[in-house]
């Protein structure tokens, strides 16, 4: 079949198994998208490039399957660069295509160094080199992708695009399957022994295993261990009473302070960052062992003293196997009665008791995400923005498993989590999409609530709304806080400009609305403009002890 490199560059993405795709069409990337689209690849316009990488990311992250995003050479791939920033902290596979200016054309108004700025992000440079291999430079950029959990832009220069090659699909060639090593006998036993001597040990899951839930919860049922998860993991054992939910920043105290007196943390696909471990408060005093298939992760955030190197699941499982075979712990772990009773009672943050910081103008964020929990439907796939406020739909709203929850906060940056949750609610039919932002967020990245409009995506977005940059409003107190309070904004409004259902709520009584809404069709986005009571979360004091 004879093409141009742009069709057969989308061909091959989609061949490849791009599963969706989403972006900022211009004249550098028409003929790409088009081509993917063509292809079978759903393809989602959106109103910012930014925007369009972050909801790539978030499918990606809920799905396990490759997304595409498409740009503009020059200014369109810099206005997706926090969005691929955020995507290869996290590690996530997206392909971004790219238009690139020719190299001679330097001149140009959009020309720049593609290759240099993609790699100052930390994600991969790749491109289209001669009109003879597109196809072999797509497969190799998708399988950098995939083989090795990368964030890759693939750039398509103009002058190679309108060119004509043959395409068979039989020249597609498909990732190598990568089967990570089995771990050295030596570390497993290791890994046993250490696990058969502790008397309070921890297992906490992190993105990296995701996979092996049912291997994690065996090998905690053997040892006694407790369950937890890194955050960005939440979900993975929803619903397993030795669960103490996430370990670190979003922990209630008494959670914390049982972590804190284990004698050994088992991390199976998590780097124990300082979230994880509140500054390295959680990582002291006790052994730590970290077990991930990349040897470059181990003792990245946090030293240990143990690594083991392999699949989350196979670790767990081999070490199981060992263990059952000896009988188990002998201390019976820290799976007591009187921890049972400790992790029913404390485990969420809704049960610790708090006074209520409401008045007559604003609520309590704690009082309103409480009442939004026992309303929205339990199916649902949450995600969270960063700020004073982050915590509260954290981690007082349910997740029903590690599908359900999104955090894009891996590059600390505000103004992603709308855009992610539109990704998220796409990748998700049949679970309510649920957003929690800031003002400051909101007012960043509200042009996307027109994209959630076109969709006909039943999100609910909730906007905590203390009219500044809470962090540091909260923090600075004895400065002069003018450059981060702002004047009081009718953010509801600005929803119902794009479509969207709106709700302002300054007390229980002003929540009626959204019963309403989620009875049903719920087929545009409702906004809860929620003036909340501003006061320092204990987010905050982890956020601004260390910048």
């Amino acid at each position: 079949m004879r093409v141009s490199v742009a069709e057969a560059v989308g061909r091959t993405l989609a061949h490849l198994g791009v599963a969706h795709a989403f972006g900022v069409v211009g004249s550098g990337n028409f003929h790409v998208t088009n081509a993917l689209i063509a292809a079978g690849v759903p393809f989602v316009a959106t109103r910012h490039e930014m925007g369009a990488t972050c909801m790539a990311d978030a499918f990606t992250r809920v799905t396990g399957r490759v997304s595409a995003v498409s740009v503009h050479q020059g200014c369109g791939l810099t206005n997706a660069m926090t969005g691929i920033g955020e995507a290869a902290k996290s590690g996530t596979p997206i392909i971004v295509v790219s238009g690139d200016t020719p190299a001679y054309e330097k001149t140009s108004n959009f020309y720049i160094d593609q290759d240099a700025a993609v790699a100052a992000l930390g994600a991969s440079p790749h491109r289209i080199h001669r009109a003879s291999t597109a196809v072999a430079d797509t497969c190799r950029a998708f399988a950098d992708a995939v083989t090795q959990r990368r964030t890759v832009v693939l750039s398509l220069p103009l002058d190679l695009q309108a060119a004509e090659i043959d395409w068979d699909p039989a020249d597609v060639r498909l990732p190598a399957t990568i089967r990570s090593g089995d771990a050295s006998p030596d570390a497993v036993r290791e890994l046993a022994e250490l696990l058969r001597r502790a008397e309070r040990p921890v297992i906490v899951a992190g993105r990296g295993a995701r996979g092996a839930a049912a291997e994690l919860r065996a090998l905690a049922a053997t040892t006694g261990a407790l369950l937890a998860t890194s955050a960005v993991a939440r979900g993975l054992f929803a619903d397993d009473p030795w669960s103490v939910d996430v370990m670190g920043g979003f922990s209630t105290d008494p959670v914390a302070d049982l972590i804190a007196d284990a004698d050994l943390v088992v991390a199976f696909g998590a780097v124990l960052t300082r979230w994880t471990t509140r500054n390295g408060a959680l990582a002291r005093a006790k052994t730590l062992v970290q077990v991930d298939d990349r040897a470059a992760a181990i003792g990245s955030h946090q030293a240990v003293d143990l690594g083991v190197i392999g699949d989350a699941a196979e670790v767990a499982c081999a070490v199981e196997a060992l263990l059952a075979r000896d009988g188990g712990s002998p201390s019976g772990g820290y799976r007591t009665a009187e921890v049972r009773t400790r992790i029913d009672q404390t485990r969420r943050w809704r049960d610790i008791p708090y006074e209520d910081e409401g008045d007559d103008a604003h609520i309590d964020p704690r009082t309103l995400t409480i009442a939004l929990d026992d309303l929205i439907p339990s199916e649902r796939v949450l995600t969270v923005d960063g700020g004073n406020f982050c915590g509260y739909p954290a981690m007082f709203l349910r997740v029903p498993d590690e599908r359900g929850f999104v955090l894009p906060l891996a590059f600390q940056s505000i103004g992603l989590s709308l855009a992610s949750g539109i990704g998220a609610g796409v990748a998700s039919p049949g679970r309510v999409p649920v957003v929690g932002l800031g003002d400051g967020s909101f007012m960043m990245s509200h042009v996307e609530l027109d994209t959630a409009v076109r969709l006909g995506l039943g999100i609910v977005v909730v906007v905590y709304n203390d009219d500044a940059y809470g962090a540091e409003a909260q923090h600075f107190t004895t400065e002069d806080l003018r450059t981060v309070v702002f004047p009081d904004t009718d953010i509801a409004a600005i929803a119902r400009g794009y479509g969207c259902d709106a709700v302002t709520v300054r007390s229980l009584d002003d929540i009626e609305p959204v019963r309403a809404w989620l009875a049903g069709p719920r087929t545009r986005p409702l906004v809860i403009d929620a003036k909340i009571a501003a006061f320092p979360s204990w987010m905050n004091a982890h956020a601004m002890s260390k910048h």
